[in-house]
Order: structure tokens, then sequence, then C-alpha cells
């Protein structure tokens, strides 16, 4: 099968031939259709993880993916051939840009049908890491106060939605072309992170969910109440700030979970979330999509169409 793969750290990705992967008991075997672009790909790509997360070469690119079931493992009940599905896929069976994927029954859902493959690939990784962080680390109520950093981007877009239909008051930062989008999905407030000092506008917040770390997170600290919550993806507490103002501080690793994304799927299902696509690539242009990624000013998520 064709795939984008890498063949060793720091190496260019390339567009090669390589074996389909096996199918599992517990598993099934997906044609894909489209995956989605994340950091954590290139930064596993450059090796500085590979002490935590060795990387088996050749390595095909890829954690996010959507497409049709071609083959059901012995142990798969709830999933047919046929269905279309969308996943993050664990580290074992990492490799969305790929023809033919693998996924764990466990780690997948039914893909919405009013989306496309395309909009369905843009979600596993980002929706569920803002699921964990507003919900299962974060535990956002209705009524609540929330800050969420970078509101564009792939996790920030959902992660605003998300705490919207929790009923939570949503403040964010962004550039300022991309103020008229994080107010249509739903925040109250919007601090142009050129002009304003975010810490300066907002005060007695209930939670702050941070994706940028350093000084960013140092000084969202500031903005929370006594008892507040921090959750972070990017950043340690390495200066011990959140005893400093006695709140609650937690980092985490998003962990791919089937039920939760179904959960995901009915809200986008019935209109309550919407995706949002900065661009998409053909297979070909894979090494061009991750370029774009790293540039580091998408708006949404970037997509490559497989199928």
């Amino acid at each position: 099968m064709k795939a984008a793969i890498i063949r060793d750290y720091e190496t260019d990705i390339e567009i090669d031939e390589v074996g389909e992967p096996d199918l599992q008991d517990d598993s099934v075997l997906i044609s894909v259709h489209a995956a989605s672009l994340n950091p954590i790909d290139y930064i596993l790509q450059s090796g500085v993880m590979k002490d935590n997360i060795p990387l088996q070469f050749p390595h095909v690119m890829g954690f996010d993916v959507s497409g049709v079931i071609t083959s059901v493992g012995s142990k798969v009940s709830g999933f047919k051939v046929g269905d279309a599905v969308f996943a993050r896929a664990n580290q074992d069976d990492a490799g969305a840009i790929a023809e033919i994927a693998r996924l764990k029954a466990d780690e997948m859902a039914l893909k919405p049908e009013n989306i496309s493959h395309v909009e369905a690939a843009s979600v596993p990784l980002a929706g569920l890491t803002a699921w964990q962080a507003l919900i299962t680390k974060g535990n956002l109520k209705r009524g609540e106060k929330v800050l969420i950093h970078a509101g564009s981007g792939g996790v920030g877009t959902l992660a605003i939605q998300i705490a919207k239909h929790i009923g939570a008051h949503v403040a964010t930062t962004c550039s300022p072309r991309n103020a008229d989008l994080v107010r249509s999905l739903g925040a109250d407030v919007v601090i142009d992170y050129n002009t304003q000092a975010f810490e300066d506008e907002l005060s007695d917040y209930d939670m702050v969910f941070d994706m940028l770390g350093g000084e960013t997170l140092n000084r969202s600290f500031k903005v929370l109440k006594k008892g507040g919550r921090l959750v972070s993806i990017k950043g340690q507490d390495t200066d011990n700030l959140a005893e400093k103002h006695d709140v609650r501080f937690e980092w985490f690793f998003m962990e791919p979970d089937g039920e939760m994304l179904g959960q995901l799927a009915t809200l986008i299902g019935n209109g309550t979330i919407r995706t949002v696509i900065d661009s998409t690539y053909g297979m070909a242009e894979t090494a061009a999509a991750y370029g774009a990624l790293k540039d580091g000013h998408a708006v949404g998520k970037i997509v490559v169409e497989v199928a």
C-alpha cells in the first residue's frame, strides 16, 4: 500500500509502498479516506521524544483518521465491514496517512453521517484533548468561567464549543483576523494577544485551559480565583505557582477513547459542534501539509485526503 513515511528521525517525508498492517483480534482494518495532522506527529519525527516514545522505521505518519472498515477482528463487536468510522489511533497503530490503517475497536466511533471523512478526520485528537481537559481533568461546570488559549487552533475551536455546550462563560485568545470565527463558535470574550495582556483583562476565572506553555502558562495563574483549576497540555508548573495562587494544576497527555469519541460524534451529529478546516492536501503533498502545520498559523485543522 502507499503511505507517507519517514525512514529515520529528522528525515524527509516520502510517499512509498509499505506492507499493510496485520489484522488483530481486537482491531479492524479500514480503507483510509482522510487523515489530519497534529504537532505530535512532527515532534515524534524530530526524535526529541525517542527515549520515551521510540519509533519503528519505516514509520507511517499520522494518528487521526477517518475511513471505511474492510476487515473485522474475531473479538470485535458493534462494528461491521462497510461502517464509516473515525479515530485517534494509539502509538502502536499509528499510520493514518496510508491507504490502509488498523484501529482498535475501543478507540474508534462511527463517523457522524452529516459530515465528510475530511471533517471527521479533523476531530479525534483535538476533540478528545479538549474534552479530557475541560471535562475529565477540569470538571468544568455550567455557569463557570473558563479561559481557553489559542481559540482558533485545532484544539481551541472544539474546546470553545464544548465549553459552551456545558454552559460555561468562555474567554479566548487569538489574533484579530480570527476574532469573528471564535465568536461564531461561542466565545463570549475575545482577547487580542498582540495588543492585550489577558491577565490584565480577566480575573476570578474558575478554569484555564493552556495549550501554549512557557510564559503564557505562568501568566495564566493570575486570572484564576482561589481554588480554580489550570489544565495544560504543553507545560509544567516548575515554579510552584499553583501553590502560590492556591489553585490546582494538572498537566496531561490525551488518551484515545472510543466511547468519548462517540459522545463527540453525537454532538457533531446534532449540530452542537462543527468542525473547522484550515486546508486540505493530497497524499503526495503530505510534506507540504506538515510544513504548513509547523508554520503555526493554521485556523482549525489541516487534513490530508487519501482516497
